[in-house]
């Protein structure tokens, strides 16, 4: 970790966003909003910073913000919250500090990403990175920039023809298993809402690194500070393709429609090459295994040569979708419309003992047919950048455990999992089954919209719901979501649209690993979501700096030999 220049930290600037909205309210909508304030952001905080620090204009020397939330508990009194480094002129930082009695201010350290020293053991051939989502592509990226020239096996396609196959898909019900919304340039994150919050603890500074590098490579500045960053669907597929250059560019390599089929180890089980679609094998001592929740093929293949991995819980569901204004209004209340898309995290216990949660929630987005294998369906969440459709989408997913599944066998998570998704493609009949909450209720399949019409990436067709979900799943959601328009107004009305089903929220398995993050076979590093040890695009990035550290510190580069 280093330390870089201490400057004044204040996480108490809190600016009346209600009150700007009606100073400027002829000439603010909900497309103007950002331009207008942005324009005024830096104005306003200077004028509340030379407040607080008894200090005049000038003798403020730089601000940056470093976080930015909304309060909007006070309808009537909506709040930007930031926190904020402040650079002053000459020594007055110093002064402030003393006369600060209250410790309203505090020294900031800026923590930058710093990689460890490099190891000094020798590779006999070059790293090999199977997966390209977020944890393959960070760590291929710092391979590469640090001259280990890593070979990267996907067994999808690049995400300009990867888009064609997953358009085809959604317009004609075509499916490439190997080229899809899960598999292909990106990983499973392309076609989402392209969340970057995490709940990951962050002392080494990867989440910055994460969040900086999206930036150098397309990605609004914005998403530095914002409390809940988001990129889009649109955005991620110029960016993801932005970062495979750039590993290009500093020695890397790439190999689109690459699926890995076998591993070959030696007496030791130490890893010597890897399968490539049947037929190369191409040697290796180091592989990263960024292979995503989807890779079950890859699962089993692994099973077979002996890697060691754990059953592990997950969660099932649907996805719910109510009109993006109704969130909204609950959120914002006059200011609706005005402010970016609402969005919502909700949580409940039932009398069941289970927890029903919201997962993945899409504001002005489209509920997506995510599926990735044949005669079987999953639904998944996904917005563009503006998050400008009719609807609000999220998850809404009940825990399941290990003793859930149906066997003792370690892939046992997979096959209920592909249960539940081969049931609900048979009750849609290969379209998106959907449902009111209202026909759920009443375990009958419903024969017309109401207020709220569907907004899906693929066909939909009306089913019941309750015939593609285990009973203790359907009994969680109905009290749950009860309970959730307890919360929200509107949220369980009879004519919220549920879409199912939702079973890939996080990988079934996790594929152990030691101290060196090395998993039973040598030289194999388990990395990512799919591995277990992930939950979304930033914390798999996070995982794949991790797995590119544990290679730095054991290993030198290739162009050193």
């Amino acid at each position: 970790m280093k330390v870089g220049k201490i400057v004044l930290r204040i996480s108490q600037i809190k600016i009346n966003i209600s009150e700007f909205y009606h100073t400027n309210k002829q000439e603010i909508d909900r497309f103007t909003w950002k331009e207008i304030y942005g324009k005024q952001e830096e104005s306003l905080i200077r004028k509340k910073a030379e407040k607080l620090f008894r200090c005049k204009e000038n003798e403020i020397e730089k601000i940056s913000i470093v976080k930015r939330s909304i309060d909007a508990r006070k309808k009537q009194e909506i709040y930007y919250n930031y926190c904020v480094d402040i650079q002053l002129k000459g020594e007055l930082e110093k002064k402030v500090l003393l006369k600060d009695k209250k410790k309203r201010f505090k020294k900031a350290e800026e923590i930058v990403y710093q990689p460890p020293k490099m190891g000094e053991q020798k590779q006999n051939y070059r790293p090999v990175v199977i997966g390209f989502g977020p944890a393959g592509m960070f760590c291929a990226l710092e391979l590469a920039k640090a001259g280990y020239c890593p070979i990267v096996l996907e067994r999808g396609k690049m995400v300009e023809q990867r888009m064609e196959d997953v358009c085809q898909f959604w317009e004609q019900g075509i499916l490439k298993p190997d080229s899809n919304v899960q598999f292909g340039e990106g990983g499973a994150g392309t076609f989402s809402d392209g969340k970057l919050n995490t709940t990951v603890k962050d002392p080494s500074g990867r989440n910055r690194k994460v969040l900086e590098v999206f930036v150098e490579h397309g990605a609004e500045k914005e998403i530095l500070y914002l409390q809940k960053p988001h990129i889009g669907t649109d955005a991620l597929c110029n960016i993801v393709k932005n970062i495979r250059l750039d590993i290009e560019k500093h020695g890397g390599e790439i190999r689109f429609e690459s699926k890995v089929t076998n591993f070959r180890t030696d007496e030791q089980e130490k890893l010597c090459a890897i399968e490539i679609n049947g037929q190369e094998w191409l040697d290796t001592e180091v592989a990263v295994l960024a292979i995503g929740h989807s890779a079950r093929d890859t699962f089993q293949v692994l099973h077979d040569k002996g890697m060691y991995m754990e059953k592990k819980p997950f969660a099932i569901g649907v996805r719910v979708e109510h009109k993006q204004s109704d969130i909204d209004t609950n959120q914002y209340g006059e200011l609706a419309g005005i402010l970016p898309a609402a969005d919502y995290k909700l949580t409940y216990q039932a009398e069941n003992g289970r927890n029903v949660f919201s997962f993945c929630m899409c504001p002005g987005g489209f509920v997506v047919n995510a599926a990735s294998e044949c005669e079987s369906l999953v639904v998944n969440g996904m917005s563009n950048h503006d998050r400008s459709e009719a609807n609000a989408n999220s998850a809404l997913v009940v825990n399941v455990v290990p003793e859930d599944f149906p066997s003792e066998d370690v892939l046992a998570g997979v096959e209920f999992q592909r249960k539940w998704e081969k049931l609900a493609y048979k009750e849609g009949n290969g379209k998106v089954p959907v449902q009111l909450f209202e026909d759920f209720k009443k375990n009958k399949k419903s024969e017309a919209f109401n207020r709220i019409v569907p907004i899906h990436k693929g066909s939909v067709a009306f089913g019941n719901l309750k015939n593609c979900l285990p009973d203790f799943v359907c009994e969680t959601l109905e009290e749950g979501i009860e309970q959730f328009g307890k919360r929200i107004k509107g949220f369980a009305e009879p004519d919220v649209i549920l879409s199912g089903v939702e079973t890939r929220t996080s990988s079934p398995v996790r594929i152990k690993r030691n101290d060196d993050l090395e998993g039973s076979i040598q030289g194999v590093y388990p990395c990512g979501e799919g591995a277990g040890y992930a939950g979304g695009i930033t914390s798999a990035a996070m995982d794949g700096l991790r797995v590119y550290e544990a290679i730095r510190k054991k290993y030198c580069p290739i162009q050193m030999r």
